[in-house]
């Protein structure tokens, strides 16, 4: 049995030499480590976007200007700011000015429709939103129904070299084309450089962090959907924030030394780009390369003009890096370590990747709610391949039996997996029946299958909840299908993931077709894309003549994803 198995702590023996068994967090908030941070590093590169650099202490008059702004337009302690930016320096100002002034920072995906998006706005009321351009359409819809009132744009080109602007306003069709994917027309709106202007707010110099801001106090609030497809707010308190990256950097011995620069491939508003991207930034005092997509292109430049030290990213991240530098000849030497999340890791993947850069790729799992890395493979010739790895410092893992949860499961017996730790949150913004599920006894619920050996090596076997992984983001099944259930040839539709050679899956529909309907797989995709993000498009539909159902006609997915797998042979 594996009931006393965080107490004699077993895994303990593959730590190596540089990660200690346990760690000090302190009690501090973000914006305390922010400002440590900028007294030991201000005249070091903070961030680098398209080769404009900014350093620390540039970075903290952007965002002393910025929280001024937020606070002329009366953001107060607690008040929650949503921000829908790719990658970008005015992201990472808007996020540091709202925990300088106490408030809580609500991260959304910037191509969500409005569809998708006002659910949360209606869960978090946010009366203020900092925008992508190219969004403030979307936002400019909820105002009607939601308690979004001012909208803040961002043109994110502003922040490029001056040569970069000029050039994307040459009349060249490949220019425009460039420009129009970075930037867009936003009425209605405020912009960021009237926002941080000194007319609105002033320098900001003497804004102070409220004293009644502590380390439980929510900083970032995450949505993640669940099986049903309701979102739900996962607040992650500065403790969590602070404690997963300090954990990361205990695990991987590179992090712990200076002159890091690590590559942003991750978006923010994923709590893996958060945590092991910006607040690891300013945790370790590292240079953030920032880019506003992960497209091979911009990557590829990257590792060419400013080779990276730490990659953190999916594994289709990982394997399309590898591709594409094999194909056009880019040196990954400079690389020291990649750290891959979000779903399985092939073994093939670390192979190539280690083969390329000399470095190593660590694996790690979690979740939104647990900020998001609790088990992480050794950085060292311990790890092994095919299981997630073990508990990080200070984690706690249990193995329980489903149908009791008191009860543990044998070594090498598949059970769910049951964690605690400092980084695991509190719960669920404004639903305290969802919290009440996720958790048992204090032990937070994953909704993951997995088995662990006698020596705590944990193996991911399956998942409880019907999401699917693709590309390292969740697909909630019902919220596709909801979408899907509105066009006039569908009857009825599963979604499910089918599974990629890489570990991942894609999202594919199971559709039964109304009476003298035929199956139009390009109707069907238009359909998804005016209400779902690309991602959650399937990508192939599938005419069934009838679902698998319980016996309350419910569908069962797994049974269907089984009948789809034995058609496709």
């Amino acid at each position: 049995m594996t009931s006393n198995v965080n107490e004699t702590k077993p895994w303990l023996q593959y730590y190596p030499e540089w990660t200690a068994h346990t760690l000090e967090y302190g009690t501090t908030t973000l914006p305390e480590v922010y400002e440590d941070n900028l007294a030991r590093n201000g005249n070091k590169t903070a961030t680098r976007f398209f080769g404009k650099t900014q350093t620390f202490a540039e970075l903290d008059q952007e965002v002393r200007k910025a929280a001024a702004g937020l606070k002329a337009f009366g953001v107060r302690p607690g008040d929650r700011v949503a921000i829908m930016l790719p990658n970008c320096p005015q992201h990472i100002a808007a996020f540091f000015a709202v925990q300088k002034l106490g408030g809580v920072v609500v991260e959304h995906n910037p191509l969500y429709t409005a569809n998708e998006l006002r659910p949360q706005f209606s869960d978090h009321g946010a009366r203020i939103a900092i925008v992508w351009d190219k969004a403030a359409d979307v936002a400019e819809q909820l105002r009607a129904d939601t308690s979004l009132e001012t909208v803040v744009s961002v043109n994110m080109t502003k922040a490029m070299p001056k040569v970069q602007q000029w050039a994307l306003r040459l009349p060249i069709p490949k220019l425009r084309e460039a420009r129009a994917s970075l930037t867009g027309k936003a009425t209605n709106t405020v912009p960021w450089e009237a926002l941080t202007s000194s007319a609105v707010g002033g320098e900001g110099t003497d804004i102070e962090t409220p004293a009644d801001i502590t380390p439980d106090s929510p900083a970032v609030i995450l949505y993640t959907s669940g099986t049903t497809g309701k979102p739900k707010g996962a607040q992650l308190t500065h403790t969590n924030l602070i404690a997963n990256p300090t954990q990361g950097r205990a695990w991987v011995k590179e992090l712990q030394e200076p002159g890091q620069r690590m590559l942003a491939t991750l978006p923010f508003f994923h709590a893996y780009g958060l945590t092991f991207s910006l607040t690891l930034t300013v945790l370790v005092g590292s240079e953030l390369v920032l880019l506003p997509a992960p497209k091979m292109d911009l990557v590829m430049n990257a590792l060419k003009q400013t080779p990276p030290t730490f990659v953190p990213g999916v594994p289709t991240v990982f394997e399309r890096i590898v591709k594409t530098a094999k194909e056009k000849n880019v040196d990954l030497s400079k690389v020291q370590i990649g750290f891959s999340g979000a779903s399985s890791l092939p073994a093939h993947v670390i192979e190539e990747w280690e083969a390329l850069t000399g470095g190593h790729l660590v694996e790690g799992y979690g979740l939104t709610e647990t900020s998001p890395i609790v088990i992480g493979n050794p950085r060292s010739a311990d790890r092994r391949p095919g299981y997630i790895g073990i508990p990080f410092p200070d984690t706690q893992v249990r193995i329980a039996d489903p149908d009791n949860l008191d009860r543990d499961m044998p070594f090498g017996e598949e059970g769910e997996i049951l964690v605690k730790g400092p980084q695991v949150f509190d719960g669920y913004l404004n639903d305290p029946e969802a919290t009440e599920r996720v958790f048992h006894n204090g032990w937070f619920r994953t909704g993951d299958m997995g088995f662990m050996e006698e020596d705590g090596f944990i193996k991911l076997v399956s998942r409880i909840k019907e999401l699917i992984i693709t590309g390292g983001f969740n697909v909630y099944p019902a919220e596709v299908e909801d979408v899907m259930r509105t066009h006039p040839d569908v009857a009825d539709v599963a979604v499910v993931g089918r599974p990629r050679s890489d570990g991942s899956e894609d999202v594919v529909a199971c559709i039964v077709l109304r009476d003298g309907a035929a199956l139009d797989p390009e109707g069907l995709k238009e359909h998804a894309r005016k209400n779902l993000t690309r991602y959650k498009v399937p990508r192939t539909f599938y005419h069934f003549e009838e679902l698998a159902k319980d016996q309350m006609g419910k569908i069962r997915r797994r049974e269907v994803r089984d009948d789809l797998l034995k058609k496709l042979g």
